[in-house]
């Protein structure tokens, strides 16, 4: 059985180097260009996927319906997979100092944000949920803070390898269950 994650397409605050977070900022031409690609990849590779659930906001919205209108994948909204708000830290620049300190502390609000920890726990929660449906291969499409999570249900990792884990727009990522 596998799961698949991938990560909407680009977005101009991506271009930008700020943090999106749950601000809902919609993909560019080239975002959709990647949603494209990453459906056109799932026919020719016939990679098996049953359902697409997908997070609210408009950019991985967006790139799930894409996918799913390409090839043909059932896609469904669920919003456990909507990004972490980052509260005073959104639109600021990703590679801030003061953010990157911040985000070591997973019990931080960022003043008016959600925590990594009950982040993780919805996360957890939703992957719980889909492994334990064993008659469906899903594709969560989402954000790169959601990543993060879903790569730490499979994977141990430290404090900075979490920290520092992404992954790039629309790129396919495959786990074994």
């Amino acid at each position: 059985m596998k799961l698949y994650f991938t990560r909407h397409g680009q977005t101009i605050w991506n271009v930008e180097n700020k943090i999106c977070g749950a601000t809902d900022i919609a993909l560019t031409d080239l975002g959709r260009q990647q949603a494209n690609e990453l459906a056109e990849k799932i026919k020719s590779e016939n990679i098996h996927i049953d359902k697409i659930l997908y997070s609210p906001l408009i950019r991985a919205k967006d790139t799930a319906l894409i996918v799913a209108e390409k090839t043909g994948i059932p896609a469904q909204e669920e919003v456990r997979l909507t990004e972490q708000n980052f509260g005073k830290y959104e639109s600021t620049p990703r590679n801030g100092a003061e953010f990157q300190e911040a985000k070591r502390s997973f019990i931080n609000h960022f003043e008016s944000g959600e925590t990594m920890l009950h982040l993780a726990q919805r996360i957890y929660n939703l992957l719980d949920e889909v492994i334990a449906d064993k008659d469906n291969t899903y594709l969560l499409v989402a954000h790169n803070g959601i990543a993060r999570v879903v790569q730490s249900y499979f994977n141990d990792m430290t404090n900075e390898e979490y920290s520092a884990f992404g992954i790039r727009n629309c790129q396919l990522v495959e786990f074994d269950i």
